[in-house]
């Protein structure tokens, strides 16, 4: 059983007194089976929870107790947080609830348990295109944990071109991309950012992280994205675009896209970025009826021998 869900449960039952399992469901996104299971494994535990049954009937603690969770390990405490930190999945009451856990925590653990929850980063938009199914690379864990323990690695990696180099990083944060998983770090030569895939070897020294104090790993991730971005998409496509249209040109481009303002005739001025020319327009040439392309010229160069060959072709 999950411990952020025993411990969601708990907090709920002393901020509401009483809850039903389709409550507890609800809340923690589990079917009312698992949520009932929890319950009664929370009782059998020896946690002070019985049931009522009848219309008005649910979960209470004996006596309105006061269950003490600053008996949590550290362990326990740093994958509470990882939980409630924005990687996370959870509703965000419960993701409030949990956060609030930290005043309870050992002195100890309280500065662990706070880097877990900022120590992790979830991009769904993969680059590229298709879906892959995300795994675990080999070294993630102990990467992780560096991140938390705020401990500088010397990390062996292996490039692009099968280059193995060792260096001496300071892990900022983890980011799943995608499938992917990245380690956002400090190095001698500025931030760099490393797919976990490719690290051959991960050592912590025991020395300290020196982290900037603004440092923030969503806002720095989607630096670097924007980034990857522009360097993967350098052509931009400027446009105007029936309304009705919009849809379907958000749906086909993702973030790719950029809305602007409203032309006089109620049409929608947009920027597409694409990596060439030609791929652009054949990506938007069965638009062409709600799409107007102002430039570059090339695009709509491509457009028209597109048309023409249409034409020829099926006519």
């Amino acid at each position: 059983m999950r411990t952020d869900r025993l411990v969601a449960i708990l907090l709920m039952l002393q901020r509401r007194e009483q809850v039903t399992a389709a409550e507890v469901a609800r809340e923690l996104e589990v079917s009312e089976r698992t949520a009932r299971r929890d319950l009664d494994a929370l009782a059998m535990a020896g946690v002070p929870v019985y049931s009522m049954q009848g219309r008005s009937g649910g979960w209470r603690l004996v006596g309105g107790a006061r269950t003490d969770l600053s008996g949590l390990t550290a362990s326990e405490a740093r994958a509470l947080f990882l939980v409630a930190g924005q990687a996370s999945a959870a509703t965000p009451a419960v993701k409030a609830a949990l956060r609030k856990l930290v005043q309870a925590l050992p002195g100890p653990f309280r500065t662990q348990a706070e880097a877990a929850a900022t120590s992790l980063v979830m991009d769904p938009q993969r680059w590229g295109a298709g879906r892959v199914e995300r795994r675990s690379p080999r070294f993630l864990d102990e990467l992780l944990d560096a991140v938390i323990r705020g401990v500088q690695v010397r990390l062996g990696y292996v490039d692009r071109e099968g280059a193995v180099t060792e260096r001496t990083v300071h892990p900022l944060g983890i980011v799943a991309k995608g499938p992917s998983w990245y380690l956002v770090a400090h190095t001698g030569a500025g931030r760099r950012t490393f797919r976990v895939d490719r690290v051959s070897s991960a050592e912590p020294t025991g020395d300290p992280v020196h982290r900037p104090e603004d440092f923030d790993l969503a806002a720095s991730w989607r630096e670097i994205a924007d980034e990857v971005d522009r360097r993967r998409t350098p052509l931009e496509l400027r446009a105007v675009c029936a309304p009705q249209a919009m849809g379907a040109l958000r749906l086909m481009l993702g973030d790719r896209l950029q809305v602007g303002g409203s032309t006089a005739d109620g049409r929608v001025e947009v920027v597409i970025r694409g990596h060439d020319e030609y791929t652009l327009a054949c990506e938007i040439a069965g638009l062409v009826e709600w799409l107007e392309v102002t430039g570059p010229p090339g695009v709509r160069d491509h457009l028209v021998s597109i048309g023409n060959a249409l034409v020829e072709r099926h006519a």
